[in-house]
């Protein structure tokens, strides 16, 4: 299986599409000046970026790495709001004059390097360069709007149409086209994505085996392939509709 994995990952293009990477709503230019602005760190596995609660005075740039964002519930449930790789920009930003708050955790799953913005510093950049402002608000309305589909599918999908939904977002940010489907990339347990839609593992395991009947989606090593799509978005419209 893990030599399937490789000969996928090895002979496909990644599907083109747009990201919550920064990276691709910065021009190479403002890129450059967004990172001189950075400063490196080295962050090992097992750590936190930050607490949920704490005052959000800085951003962080995932060099290399994965940080996995969770927030709890006040009755003490842990959902997995997102998995954060390369290119990622973690942190909250609310305007040049509102004080705010992170509303989430950020877990360090692996070592990770980090470029950390102060609020302080990034404001300076958007006072300064017009165009820089214009691309970073950009990427602000788009992780907004990913937010908003996410609560979207936990208010109205049932778990069924919620898991479904989750892969399907999953293709557009680390889909992999392969022959007879896409494979993500990324290596999710089934707690993972039971986090995701707060649901159990359990639950997770015993959809996952009932696509894996209808011949839907596989699992190699951790990672997924979904070969009927279709079928998905089916699952998704039957559940609550199609965002």
């Amino acid at each position: 299986m893990a030599m399937i994995i490789q000969e996928l990952n090895n002979e496909v293009p990644h599907i083109e599409s747009v990201n919550e990477s920064i990276d691709q709503f910065l021009s190479e230019e403002n890129l450059n000046k967004f990172k001189s602005i950075m400063r490196i760190r080295q962050v090992a596995a097992g750590t936190h970026l930050f607490w949920e609660g704490e005052e959000a005075e800085k951003m962080y740039y995932i060099i290399s790495g994965r940080v996995k964002l969770r927030a709890c519930s006040e009755r003490g449930k842990d959902f997995l709001l997102s998995i954060k790789e390369k290119g990622s920009l973690i942190g909250e930003f609310g305007g040049f004059t509102e004080k705010l708050y992170y509303n989430y955790r950020a877990d360090v799953e692996e070592q990770t390097e980090i470029g950390i913005i102060h609020i302080s510093d990034l404001k300076n950049l958007l006072y300064q360069f017009g165009n820089f402002a214009v691309e970073f608000m950009s990427w602000i309305g788009w992780t907004q709007r990913i937010m908003q589909n996410k609560l979207y599918d936990f208010l109205f999908l049932d778990k069924q149409g919620a898991l479904a939904s989750t892969l399907i977002k999953l293709t557009t940010t680390h889909g992999v086209k392969c022959k007879d489907g896409i494979l993500l990339s990324i290596e999710l347990t089934n707690k993972d994505l039971g986090d995701f839609i707060g649901t159990t593992r359990e639950s997770v395991n015993r959809l996952l085996n009932g696509w894996k009947r209808e011949g839907i989606v596989e699992m190699y090593d951790h990672k997924i392939v979904i070969y009927r799509m279709n079928r998905l978005y089916e699952i998704c419209e039957y559940s609550g509709g199609v965002h």
